[in-house]
């Protein structure tokens, strides 16, 4: 595609196109890093201070921009081709889907899936290969369902979600219109529950079910339990990254975020935008507040009020455990000298 042609179609997407130069008119085939890429490459500046000194020496066919001067007089210098944008970095993913279009598996029922009986399913569905799907399942319109998938009995996929290879969907569970579940993420499996008693542990049966909202898309190898009653709810538009676990009964906020590693014990509740950083861990039942933000493995033991940005083990503000942090290495130096005091204060 020429620059031209992508310029057009980024005018009618989100990142508000402002101005534009073709210092000539490359043909693009892709995206890449400054640092990267090539005649045929896209690629993108999202500030002044972010990488100015090697836009002047970027081999890139065009680049995206922000509105600053400086740049752009960097770009003119290296007579590279440009677009200036409100959120360069919007306007690179949605050139990359224009660029990269998602190609969708072919339409239909593979020959060796299992179907249940009284299953439901939707106009321009695929189903792969070795896809087994229980009874009384329902399957929208435009869902795409890869090898090796397994749904357990009444499970119900909303329209134009995916679920990549061998995911497996335990019964009862509710899946929205517009996710996307990676390989082998597990949804609905039973909670961590057991009753200590003389003999041993006895389990809790798990008969509540899980519940994910639309646009929500769950990465490799995360799983999300359901509680012995009740649900277990993702909120609308949830990113959440692989290696993630979200216990029995948890309930998300619209549109959080949480990346590798994170763990949420059973009953804890986030509002809406909260976003985990790696190894994140939330406590029994602990409500964080909306646009929370914690920082890599933070222990969250007590409940958050909204907008705190929050880091350590246990969790506190940010600003505190940065203070205390650059203290760590004196401790031994602090031991040491309060030993001394003790030593002359008792002489």
């Amino acid at each position: 595609m020429r620059f031209s042609q992508l310029i057009i179609a980024l005018e009618n997407g989100n990142a508000e196109l402002q101005d534009h130069y073709l210092a000539s008119d490359p043909e693009l085939s892709t995206g890449a890093s400054l640092e990267e890429a090539r005649s045929n490459d896209l690629s993108f500046l999202e500030n002044e201070s972010a990488l100015k000194s090697k836009l002047s020496e970027s081999n890139a066919g065009a680049v995206l921009l922000p509105p600053d001067a400086k740049v752009i007089k960097e770009a003119n210098k290296n007579g590279l081709a440009w677009a200036v944008l409100k959120n360069p970095r919007l306007a690179f993913a949605e050139s990359l889907n224009i660029l990269n279009p998602r190609q969708k598996p072919k339409v239909g029922i593979h020959s060796s899936a299992v179907i249940g009986e009284n299953v439901k399913i939707g106009d321009m569905v695929s189903i792969g290969a070795n896809v087994c799907i229980g009874n009384n399942c329902e399957i929208g319109n435009g869902s795409v369902i890869h090898p090796g998938v397994v749904l357990y009995d009444k499970i119900t996929i909303g329209d134009n979600s995916e679920l990549h290879a061998n995911c497996v969907i335990h019964p009862n569970s509710l899946i929205g219109s517009n996710c996307i579940l990676h390989s082998n993420s597990v949804i609905g499996s039973d909670g961590f529950g057991f009753v200590p008693t003389p003999q041993g542990w006895y389990k809790m049966p798990q008969t509540g079910i899980v519940v994910i909202e639309n646009d929500v898309e769950i990465g490799c190898c995360s799983t999300i339990d359901r509680p012995a009653v009740g649900k277990t709810t993702i909120g609308k538009g949830t990113k959440i990254d692989n290696l993630v676990q979200i216990g029995h009964g948890v309930k998300t906020g619209k549109s959080c975020a949480m990346a590798s590693q994170v763990g949420i014990a059973g009953g804890a509740q986030l509002g809406d935008g909260v976003i985990l950083a790696g190894q994140v861990g939330v406590g029994n039942r602990v409500k964080v507040g909306d646009k929370v933000i914690a920082s890599s493995k933070c222990g969250i033991h007590a409940d958050v009020n909204p907008n705190q940005v929050i880091s350590g083990f246990p969790a506190m503000p940010n600003r505190l455990w940065l203070r205390c942090s650059a203290n760590f290495k004196k401790l031994p130096e602090i031991v040491k000298a309060i030993k001394e005091i003790n030593r002359h204060s008792s002489e």
